[in-house]
């Protein structure tokens, strides 16, 4: 009997270390998610401005500089936005589904993906999915204007031969809904939504606009900020879900250990209470233990 209230005794105690560790974990989840929500929101007055500039490039551009359209050399570049660490559920599958689906309804030979995250990596591996680089989610809010820079460098040199501007470019990460539910969605950046490049039948000041450099080259330097601003907001939504799904996945792992530990506390309180008692019994009836 002694040597299972050892066994007990340890296990309580391997449990109250995984409890701690699960509860830091859940800590850093909840504590994780608001930058990164409050990051997403303020990158929406950037990107107003730059819808703004591509409003005021299409009311003063000629028309055929606007859209200049994709041609079947264009690159094809899907950028999607997984998780580097574990404990989110089945977070990175879902992304990876969603990205099967989509190579179904394209040219998968002319498709090149770029992953964020190296779990992501790994579940597409199992769809056997190829994917043409692998990079690095932002360790914190700081981090997401160097990877949104890095993929917005990235795209400029895969489309180094064929035009940056003739690129086709879609994202593909997760986003919340309701009841604390998420799912992945998949957002077009180009071509551009010929809305975008809609100019206004009456400019809204009274100051009209003037292109303070050629139209090429105007409308390149609006894009990369479009690509910036996108991909800014879509890699802080997607740590805002990853972060939010990990919340929920430790939230029901603290509830596991809960109930384990508890069940083991119980289980060594009667194992010394029924030690005591049959001390009790032996003293009682005059039985001296060996």
């Amino acid at each position: 009997m002694s040597q299972n209230l050892e066994q007990l005794t340890r296990q309580a105690q391997v449990l109250s270390s995984i409890r701690g560790i699960v509860r830091t974990m859940k800590t850093l989840a909840a504590i994780n998610a608001p930058p990164y929500e409050q990051a997403a929101v303020s990158i929406e007055a950037f990107h107003d401005a730059v819808r703004a500039g591509l409003q005021a490039y299409a009311w003063c551009a000629p028309t055929q500089q606007q859209n200049r359209g994709i041609n079947a050399q264009s690159r094809h570049i899907l950028v999607a936005f997984g998780s580097d660490h574990g404990f989110c559920g089945n977070y990175n599958e879902l992304v990876a589904n969603q990205i099967q689906d989509y190579r179904t309804q394209r040219d998968a030979d002319n498709l090149s993906i770029l992953c964020i995250g190296a779990k992501l990596q790994n579940a597409l591996y199992e769809h056997r999915i190829p994917i043409l680089e692998r990079l690095t989610p932002p360790a914190s809010v700081d981090g997401l204007g160097r990877l949104a820079s890095e993929i917005v460098t990235r795209i400029q040199a895969l489309t180094a031969q064929t035009g940056f501007e003739t690129a086709t470019v879609d994202l593909i990460y997760t986003h919340r809904i309701e009841h604390a539910g998420r799912e992945p969605i998949t957002q077009a950046l180009l071509p551009l939504n010929p809305s975008l490049l809609q100019a206004p039948q009456r400019w809204p000041s009274r100051s009209l606009p003037k292109l303070g450099l050629t139209p090429p080259k105007l409308l390149s330097a609006l894009l990369q900020n479009h690509l910036f601003a996108s991909i800014f907001q879509a890699a802080a939504q997607a740590m805002v879900t990853e972060n939010a799904a990990r919340l929920a996945i430790m939230q029901q792992a603290e509830q596991s250990v809960d109930e384990r530990l508890e069940a083991v506390q119980r289980e060594i309180s009667n194992q010394r209470q029924d030690a005591i008692t049959q001390e009790l019994m032996d003293i009682l009836i005059g039985h001296t233990p060996e």
